[in-house]
């Protein structure tokens, strides 16, 4: 039996314009702006489609195109759930929206977040989302990559970029206020090393610890669970009467870290150690006592920045916005020694 198609193997836009009786222009132009196609021939052109199996060559679409339909978001650890909450919610808006997400994860690696933004370029993105590695938002150009950029969690303090905040100084004086009035007095922080989001945490504790006139203690650490733990244990390995009498975490990959550490050492929360940091995770509240924690409102955060990067998209000129959220303070027993 003869084949249907114009061409044998693969079917082509001229085998979809043969079937359907156009020209391979309308098929294009039902592709990129259906509604400019009336819609008599637009249905002939998807019934062919159909029939044939047929998927256009996105590649070669973008070679003629200056934009796609696909955006990116590059996060700092998709391990972190504070970060695949962030990318759910990014991605219910992409899709919401009928956009395709390339979802990265640079791991605080500079380099590869740089080769990372460097594909969406030559994928020609839309625009992309981006948790900034601190070396990033050091050197940052507004209107260096050729697609709208939003950062989220972090971002250079006076970027004239779109971003997506925590109140990080606010929140972590909070946590640090509240250990305060629970009569601790060595406040420790594990603060994250490689982003700005560790910065401002740690400007706010250091806030509070002068208003209280105490001095502060800061260990800088890679923000991953291992390396709370590491630095939590050289903490709490000291004598009982310089040790701290309360561990503050930046993360809250940096206070699983820290828990693990107190658990390991014996010591009984919040009796001889106080224990609170960021974050709202699963597992804060199954130890007995649960953990205190700053909680992000991580799907505002999301939904935010997809939101900022769609405005982005259909008014390139408009004025850079900066939304700073509020967290929401869940004293738990772990630091509770009053009351």
């Amino acid at each position: 039996m003869p084949s249907l198609l114009a061409n044998p193997g693969s079917p082509s836009i001229k085998d979809v314009a043969q079937r359907a009786g156009v020209s391979t222009t309308t098929v294009s132009r039902v592709l990129t702006d259906a509604d400019a196609v009336r819609p008599v021939l637009r249905e002939r052109v998807q019934q062919a489609i159909a029939e044939l199996g047929w998927r256009p060559n996105l590649a070669a679409r973008r070679l003629r195109q200056r934009t796609t339909s696909l955006i990116g978001l590059v996060v700092a650890d998709i391990r972190n759930p504070f970060f695949t909450a962030i990318s759910r919610a990014v991605e219910d808006m992409a899709y919401a929206a009928g956009l395709r997400l390339i979802l990265c994860n640079s791991d605080e690696n500079p380099a590869k977040e740089q080769s990372y933004l460097e594909l969406m370029a030559d994928e020609r993105a839309s625009g992309v989302i981006l948790a900034p590695t601190l070396e990033f938002t050091e050197r940052h150009q507004p209107g260096h990559w050729p697609f709208p950029l939003v950062m989220v969690d972090r971002a250079p303090q006076a970027a004239a970029t779109d971003a997506v905040l925590l109140d990080n100084v606010g929140a972590a004086g909070e946590l640090t206020r509240h250990l305060l009035a629970q009569g601790c007095r060595r406040i420790a922080l594990l603060a994250g090393s490689h982003s700005t989001t560790g910065r401002q945490r740690q400007a706010g504790y250091e806030a509070a610890l002068r208003e209280a006139g105490l001095p502060p203690r800061v260990l800088a650490l890679r923000p991953d669970a291992q390396a709370g733990q590491d630095g939590a244990a050289r903490l709490l390995a000291e004598p009982a009467g310089t040790r701290p009498d309360a561990l503050l975490a930046t993360s809250g990959l940096l206070l699983l870290g820290a828990w693990r550490a107190a658990r390991a050492a014996g010591l009984a929360l919040p009796r001889e150690l106080a224990l609170a940091g960021f974050d709202d995770n699963d597992w804060t509240t199954m130890p007995e006592p649960a953990i205190t924690v700053l909680a992000q409102p991580t799907e505002d955060i999301g939904r935010s920045a997809a939101e900022l990067l769609l405005q982005r998209m259909a008014e390139p000129e408009r004025a850079p916005r900066r939304i700073v959220l509020q967290g929401q303070l869940l004293v738990r027993g772990s630091s509770l020694r009053l009351g």
